[in-house]
């Protein structure tokens, strides 16, 4: 083992998965800098360190020191502790007032900083205000380094640590200590996997109680990641035992278990009335987490009570409804489109559900005119912002989020729209709700009054939600509520390829190509090598598409892909996309992914504290050094992100195609590529196809195509909706 010591110049890559950090270091003595390699946290240029390792050849980068273990000291140096003060490490410190200390106080900045913080205020630009500021981000600093110490030498990795420590505080340390399985619990981005690893390195067992407990709990929620609201107890005990390495009676006695604490819930059930089993008629366990149990119940017992509740809204003649709504709109209603005008007037639930093109937007409208001439109070809703605006612009009357309209609260921890404070509405019509997992209609349902009608307006083809579920296709699987099914393209919408093409591909017809066609709205480009592939998509968002129709780039042009991984998946297509649209040099690094003022991001989890909601796409308008902070903008509201809350976002130039639903752009760009073979299936190219509003161009080979259109799979999700709804 050799020792070194120097402050780091400048960090070239540090990942926040494993803290593994590649450095510049300034050795005294060596003219040159020297490259330091290893698992470190978040090291800071300015910081003095001590390192033991040894030293390597890389093939292709030559020496570097191989850290094995290290320790920051304080900086030595006035112009370290500059580059130290100014690297962002300390809120309410930039680059500018880092310079403007050390000037003032020299090598003893730190000293100021941490003892006699009142003597700041020598220095311009510092008031009280930010005195106590900078000290209380130093003492925090101080503690949080102490824990990421802690955790990193326990196989945490240092992006985690503070949110850690802003979670448990002061008691991080003992906490994870007690039992470190409720990391996975508490903390957004650790799994059960990272909590693993950290309880073998304190030495708790493998057969432990706490562990197996965890671990059923994990497979559950993993399960709910594909959509699954509960799953079979053969086939979650089968997981576990997989997963922990114990023997079966183990994990029957952590279900058990967690069964009595009522962290699970066990229902029997008979085979025949839902759910797959090898033999007919027996009976069979299924296991809920309490959560999404409470939620598929109270779905249940909402639609009943609403169904069984007088309608608030007068008697209204529907026959006279329709033929004046029909002279109103000017508009000439299909008969299935007639039906479902009468059928929100005397129906309590009502499903319409249709592909593009068949009138859904024109059944809204005329259901609106005739309730608000009525008297009625409606409330318009969709399960994204973009949905909501989309539907705002459609009826040209107020349509807002679901969560919006629910009015979360921190505070209240919960909607604030609940049965205790419902609605105020007489109808409410939610659009694509197809979209809308189980959480979210149970939250929703709770709040509706009990003489309101609901309309539920979606795509049944589409993808389901991303969330665990399938409600709107068990709601029609029951046949509990009256469905109206709209099959009928409208001569408008049979000019558009896109639309013809949608309802040939839910059809498993092959598309109608028509490049040749100047006046087309559908193009399919053959390549064959994924490289091929790769670079007709940058040149289509670069200049093909924006010469040609004049679309933007960036705002206009949205890349679907089936996969994030691969060539043409999303992580590798954003950083390429990236470098050809964003010249833009001020950015911050956070693992491998780098996030530059312009860039286009997507939100990835709900935010209820900052409105910010899962798949809401914004832009990138500043970065804060000093504060530790990046501004995004979503839809013309500024919502600022800390430096460590930044693994909530993710780049949005290329997107899954699981994560446009609900979402219409003007162009869309669709890779479709025998490497994505796993994910291509027919609904997720009719989902991404039916994104496109104006322009839809997919590349890659028919062969791809071809199997993603004949694949329809039947990987039903587990729920037991339905078969509540029917009994």
């Amino acid at each position: 083992m050799a020792k070194l010591q120097g402050h780091i110049e400048r960090v070239t890559f540090s990942s926040e998965e494993n803290g593994f950090s590649i450095c510049k270091l300034k050795v005294k003595g060596e003219q040159s800098l020297v490259t330091i390699v290893g698992n470190m946290v978040n090291p800071v240029p300015g910081e003095f360190v001590e390192l033991d390792g040894k030293w390597t050849i890389h093939a292709k980068f030559g020496n570097q020191f191989q850290v094995k273990t290290y320790t920051t000291l304080v900086p030595a140096t006035q112009s370290g502790i500059q580059k130290y003060l100014g690297s962002g490490l300390i809120k309410g410190i930039g680059p500018v007032m880092a310079e403007r200390i050390v000037n003032r106080f020299g090598v003893k900045s730190l000293d100021i900083i941490e003892k006699n913080s009142q003597r700041l205020s020598e220095v311009a630009g510092i008031g009280q205000k930010r005195i106590q500021f900078i000290k209380a981000a130093w003492d925090e600093q101080k503690e949080v380094r102490s824990v990421m110490v802690f955790l990193q030498s326990h196989g945490v990795s240092a992006a985690y640590a503070a949110r850690i420590f802003k979670t448990y505080g002061q008691d991080a340390v003992h906490l994870v200590q007690e039992n470190p399985y409720r990391l996975a619990r508490d903390i957004f981005g650790i799994g059960f996997k990272t909590a693993d690893t950290i309880a073998e390195k304190l030495g708790m067992e493998k057969h432990s109680p706490e562990r197996i407990k965890a671990g059923i709990e994990f497979v559950l929620h993993e399960l709910s990641k594909e959509g699954h609201v509960c799953c079979p107890g053969d086939d979650l005990c089968q997981k576990a035992v997989t997963l922990l390495e114990v023997e079966k009676e183990g994990v029957l006695k952590g279900i058990s278990d967690s069964f009595q604490e009522g962290r699970i819930v066990i229902e029997s059930i008979n085979e025949k009335e839902d759910l797959g089993a090898p033999e007919k008629g027996n009976k069979i366990q299924i296991i809920f987490l309490k959560k999404y149990h409470v939620c598929e119940t109270g779905i249940s017992g909402n639609l009943n009570r609403l169904e069984h509740s007088m309608k608030s809204i007068r008697p209204i003649d529907s026959d006279r409804a329709v033929d004046w709504v029909k002279k109103q709109i000017r508009i000439t209603l299909s008969e299935n489109q007639e039906e479902a005008v009468r059928r929100s007037l005397n129906e309590k639930i009502l499903i319409i559900t249709g592909g593009p093109g068949t009138g859904k937007t024109t059944i809204i409208n005329a259901i609106l005119k005739i309730l608000k001439t009525a008297g009625a109070k409606i409330l318009l809703a969709a399960p994204t912002g973009r949905a909501a605006k989309r539907m705002s612009e459609a009826t040209h009357e107020r349509a807002e989020t679901i969560h919006r309209m629910l009015d979360y609260s921190m505070k209240d921890s919960g909607f604030k729209k609940n049965n205790l404070n419902p609605l105020k509405c007489d109808a409410l019509i939610i659009d694509e709700a197809s979209m809308v997992d189980t959480v979210l209609m149970h939250h929703l349902l709770k709040a509706v009054p009990d003489g309101a009608t609901l309309i539920l307006v979606g795509d049944v083809n589409q993808l389901p939600s991303v969330g665990p579920g399938s409600v709107l296709n068990d709601l029609i699987q029951s046949e509990m509520f009256h469905t109206v099914i709209l099959d009928t393209i409208f001569r408008q919408a049979k000019k558009s390829l896109i639309i013809v093409n949608a309802h040939r591909i839910n059809k498993g017809l092959f598309p109608v190509v028509a490049n040749d066609n100047k006046n087309s709205n559908f193009y399919f480009i053959q390549k064959e090598d994924p490289e091929e592939v790769l670079g007709t998509i940058m040149d289509l968002v670069q200049k093909r598409i924006p010469k040609t129709f004049g679309f933007d780039p960036v705002d206009d042009i949205q890349v679907l892909t089936p996969m994030h991984n691969g060539l043409a998946g999303a992580t590798h297509l954003n950083q390429e996309l990236q470098k050809i649209l964003n010249p833009n040099t001020v950015a911050i690094q956070r693992g491998n992914r780098e996030f530059k003022i312009s860039d286009k991001v997507m939100q990835i989890r709900n935010n209820y504290d900052k409105h910010t909601y899962n798949g809401d796409i914004g832009r990138i308008v500043d970065i804060n050094f000093s504060e530790q902070a990046v501004i995004l903008n979503f839809d013309g509201k500024e919502v600022a992100y800390d430096f460590s809350s930044l693994d909530e976002i993710v780049h949005a130039y290329a997107v899954s195609i699981h994560k446009s639903q609900g979402s219409e752009y003007p162009a869309v760009i669709i890779p479709v590529v025998t490497q994505h073979y796993l994910l291509l299936q027919r609904n997720l190219i009719y989902t991404a196809v039916t994104r496109g509003k104006k322009l839809v161009v997919l590349v890659g080979t028919k062969k791809a195509l071809a199997m993603a259109i004949r694949t329809v799979k039947s990987s039903k999700r587990h729920t037991r909706l339905c078969s509540r709804l029917k009994s």
